[in-house]
C-alpha cells in the first residue's frame, strides 16, 4: 500500500461474481463449485497489481486457481468491494490502515493469515552524510506530512537512535510526540512526494521506496537507514471479509503470494523498493 496515494470515493463499477445451483444439483455440487470459481482480487496496479499479475501467467494454472485482478486507484474501494461480496479479496494495504477502516466503516475485513506479502521502506537519505550518527546537531531531516508515514518516519529515526518518542505513542505519532532529541534536529513536514527534490535543501530525509526510485534512488544502495520487513506493521496483506479466510481458493493464493517465485519477482523487479515481509 502506497500511503501517499490519494483517497478517493471511486465506485466499483464491475459486479458481484454470482455463483449458483443448477435446478437439479446438490449442496455438494455448489461447494465444488465454488472451490473451482474464478476468485476475484481487488489491488492497487503497483506492485501489488504486478505481483497478481505475474501469479496469474505464471503459477495460478498450475496450482488449480482461476485469478482476476481488478486494478483500483484509491484506498477505499477495495475495501468496500470486499465488504458488499463485489469481489473475493484485496491485495493493497497494512494493518494500521485496515483497523482503522474498520473502526471508521464498521467494516469486518480480516487478513489472511500467513498472508503478509511484502513491505514499501521508508528509508533515509542524505547527500550530506553517510550514516545518521554522522548528522550534525540542529541538522535539518525533512518528513512525509501524511499522518501514517509520518509516523513511521519518526519510529524509524527512533530505531536508529535519533530520537525517542513518549511511551506508548502509536501510528499517529507526530514531532510533538518526540521525548528526546539530543541533536536537537529540526524537522520539516514535506508532501511525501516533494521529499526526493528536498535533499539538497536539508541534510536527511525519510523517503517512501516509490519515491525514491522514481527519483533514482535505489533503496537497498543509496539509504543510509531502512525499515526492516521483519515483524513490520506495514507489510502488505491478503484480506477478506471475516467468515472467508478458509475460502480454498483464498488458501491457494495465499500460499502462491508467499511462494520462493514471487520472493524472486519482487527482489529482482523492485530494486529494494518493495521487500518480501515472508
Amino acid at each position: 500500500m502506497r500511503n501517499t496515494a490519494k483517497i478517493t470515493t471511486a465506485v466499483l463499477a464491475a459486479g458481484a461474481l454470482t455463483l449458483g445451483l443448477s435446478a437439479c444439483g446438490s449442496d455438494k455440487d455448489s461447494a465444488a463449485a465454488d472451490a473451482n470459481a474464478p476468485l476475484t482480487v481487488a489491488a492497487t496496479p503497483t506492485p501489488q497489481g504486478e505481483i497478481l499479475t505475474y501469479i496469474k501467467d505464471h503459477l495460478a494454472k498450475k496450482a488449480g486457481l482461476e485469478l482476476e485482478v481488478r486494478e483500483f486507484t484509491d484506498y477505499v474501494t477495495p475495501n468496500t468491494a470486499v465488504q458488499q461480496g463485489e469481489v473475493d479479496a484485496n491485495y493493497f494495504q497494512h494493518q494500521p490502515y485496515l483497523d482503522d477502516f474498520n473502526k471508521k466503516n464498521g467494516t469486518d475485513i480480516v487478513a489472511v493469515p500467513n498472508a503478509t506479502v511484502h513491505l514499501e521502506p521508508l528509508g533515509v537519505y542524505s547527500q550530506g552524510v553517510k550514516k545518521l550518527t554522522d548528522l550534525k546537531k540542529g541538522a535539518t531531516v525533512a518528513l512525509p506530512n501524511d499522518t501514517t508515514n509520518e509516523a513511521r518516519a519518526l519510529k524509524l529515526l527512533e530505531a536508529n537512535g535519533v530520537i525517542k518518542l513518549k511511551a506508548g505513542v502509536g501510528y499517529e505519532a507526530t514531532p510533538k510526540d518526540i521525548a528526546a532529541n539530543p541533536k536537537n534536529i529540526e524537522f520539516k513536514e514535506l508532501e511525501a512526494a516533494q521529499l526526493p527534490r528536498s535533499l539538497g535543501d536539508v541534510d536527511a530525509a525519510v523517503i517512501n521506496g516509490n519515491y525514491a526510485l522514481e527519483a533514482d534512488l535505489s533503496p537497498a544502495e543509496n539509504a543510509i537507514a531502512a525499515e526492516s520487513p521483519k515483524d513490520n506493521p506495514y507489510g502488505n496483506f491478503l484480506a477478506v471479509k471475516k467468515g472467508n479466510e478458509d475460502d480454498p481458493r483464498v488458501q491457494k493464493l495465499a500460499k502462491l503470494l508467499t511462494s520462493p517465485e514471487v520472493k524472486k519477482f519482487i527482489e529482482d523487479k523492485y530494486d529494494g523498493a518493495v521487500v518480501a515481509a515472508f
